[in-house]
C-alpha cells in the first residue's frame, strides 16, 4: 500500500473520502488507496458474509459488507471484509458511517495485505473493547483462524480446517468452513 495524499487530519480524511469513488484507509495520518481483490478473495468475502447474515438472522445484530468503515484507536479508519455490529451501534461522533464497536471482524488474507492484516490492523481490532471475535480467512487453503476474547480480556487463538464447524458465542452462531470455501479454491487468487 502506498500513500496517496499528504497528511490529513482524521476529520479532513473522512470528509475527503466520502467524495471519492474508490475506498481508502487512514493509518497514522496517511491515506492509502485500497486495491480490488481477486475473484477468490471476493468470493470468500461474500460467502463469509452470507454465513454471518444467516447466523445473526434471528437476533438484533447485523452483518455488514466490506463497505462498512471501522474506526480504530489512534484515529485510524479501515475496512474489513465482513463485520457484525450489534445495537446500540456506536458511531464516531459527527459521522453516520464510521462504526467504532464491531463485535466480529473478518479479514480475507491477501499477499499484498497479509502483513498489515496480521500486524497493525489486527492490533487495532483487538484493542477495541467491543470485539469478541477476529477472523482471518486464508486464500491458499481451507483455513480459518479465529481469535476469541476471553473473560479476562485476552484472546484465545484457534485454527479450523476443512470439515470443521466454528461455534461462536457472541453472537451465538456457527460457521461451516466447507460452506465458506465451496467453489472457491479453483478461482484465480492473488
Amino acid at each position: 500500500m502506498l500513500p496517496v495524499s499528504a497528511r490529513l487530519t482524521p476529520d479532513e480524511f473522512l470528509a475527503w473520502e466520502r467524495s471519492q469513488t474508490e475506498r481508502h484507509i487512514y493509518v497514522g495520518g496517511e491515506v492509502f488507496a485500497m486495491s480490488g481483490g481477486s475473484l477468490r478473495h471476493n468470493r470468500l468475502g461474500a460467502q463469509t458474509s452470507a454465513s454471518l447474515v444467516r447466523g445473526v438472522a434471528v437476533g438484533p445484530c447485523g452483518a455488514y459488507s466490506s463497505d462498512q468503515k471501522i474506526g480504530l484507536p489512534a484515529n485510524n479508519f479501515v475496512y474489513a471484509d465482513a463485520v457484525v455490529l450489534c445495537p446500540p451501534i456506536a458511531l464516531r461522533p459527527g459521522t453516520s458511517d464510521v462504526a467504532t464497536n464491531p463485535l466480529l471482524v473478518v479479514e480475507v488474507l491477501s499477499k499484498s495485505t497479509e502483513a498489515y492484516d496480521r500486524g497493525d490492523k489486527q492490533k487495532g481490532y483487538l484493542a477495541l473493547p467491543s470485539l469478541a471475535h477476529f477472523v482471518l480467512v486464508s486464500q491458499v487453503e481451507e483455513r480459518v483462524e479465529v481469535y476469541t476474547r476471553q473473560q479476562d480480556g485476552s484472546f484465545r487463538y484457534e485454527v479450523f480446517g476443512a470439515g470443521a464447524t466454528i461455534r461462536l458465542e457472541h453472537p451465538a452462531m456457527s460457521l461451516v468452513v466447507d460452506e465458506i470455501y465451496a467453489g472457491v479454491l479453483e478461482l484465480p487468487g492473488d
